[in-house]
């Protein structure tokens, strides 16, 4: 592992490059990234819905371990996620190397493609395929929306500071990370805590309640009603709860360029 100090100039370098992607770039890679989370979700039902009635919460843990290959194949295997981005970007804005409004439009247009993907896997694989419209995974389905739906604003908005502070660290762990497999642990079980735990992810929520929808066990507004304060508390947990607070812990010691640890090893080796 990096050290916490080199984490948070590895993440700011990270939300620059961002910022630098073309338009085209971003589209794409946001779709990918709206898809794939949806695909994790997708396999968290599958996996779980069979199960339910005789394994309970087990079930559900079951499932929250295979929610995670969605970002995973993202950070390994490329892709844009607003919920990432939210923690990457502001801490290069945290950092005043991004604008303002290089760090909205970004948002903004990843946001946009991960609704694109995320609704289209739940269209496509979802409803046409049939994956979420037969039982048991019907019920499963519309049963998680309705309990996404069914919370308070602020129940929702505190839920997605949850999820986002978790989802915020796994991409910390990840970054910090020399290899695959330690990139592939540092995202596995924060995501996988978040899961079981049941904190909103706005990204998610995208997949499984347009998954009900399309099945008539939800509305377009209740949609609209539920991803906003998520998408707030998304916003708080991964720009505050974890951008600015390990910036404000770790910048003053980072002020100093950091020596390249490939460098330094070959310094202590050489002598």
């Amino acid at each position: 592992m990096y050290t916490p100090e080199e984490i948070m100039e590895l993440v700011i370098a990270t939300g620059q490059k961002k910022i630098k992607k073309t338009l085209q770039a971003k589209w794409i890679l946001g779709f990918l990234g709206g898809a794939l989370i949806a695909l994790g979700y997708l396999g968290y039902v599958r996996v779980a819905a069979p199960m339910i009635e005789e394994w309970g919460s087990l079930a559900t843990f079951i499932g929250a371990c295979v929610f995670p290959i969605g970002l995973i194949l993202i950070l390994l295997g490329g892709g844009e996620l607003v919920t990432g981005n939210i923690m990457a970007v502001s801490l290069a804005w945290w950092d005043k190397k991004v604008t303002t409004k290089e760090l909205l439009k970004n948002w903004a247009v990843i946001t946009a493609a991960n609704l694109i993907g995320a609704v289209a896997v739940a269209y496509v694989f979802g409803h046409v395929l049939g994956l979420t419209s037969a039982e048991p995974y019907l019920q499963e389905t519309i049963l998680i929306a309705q309990a996404k739906i069914s919370a308070h604003p602020l129940e929702a908005f505190l839920s997605g500071i949850g999820a986002n502070w978790f989802v915020g660290m796994s991409l910390w762990l990840c970054y910090g990370a020399k290899d695959s497999m330690g990139k592939i642990m540092g995202v596995w079980f924060p995501v996988m805590t978040f899961v079981a735990i049941g904190f909103q992810h706005s990204v998610a929520n995208m997949f499984i309640i347009p998954a009900a929808i399309f099945e008539g066990g939800a509305t377009w507004s209740q949609f609209i009603a539920n991803v906003v304060p998520v998408y707030l508390g998304n916003v708080v947990g991964g720009a505050i709860f974890v951008s600015l607070f390990y910036y404000q812990a770790y910048h003053q010691k980072a002020a100093e360029p950091l020596a390249e640890p490939e460098a330094t090893l070959h310094t202590i080796i050489k002598e």
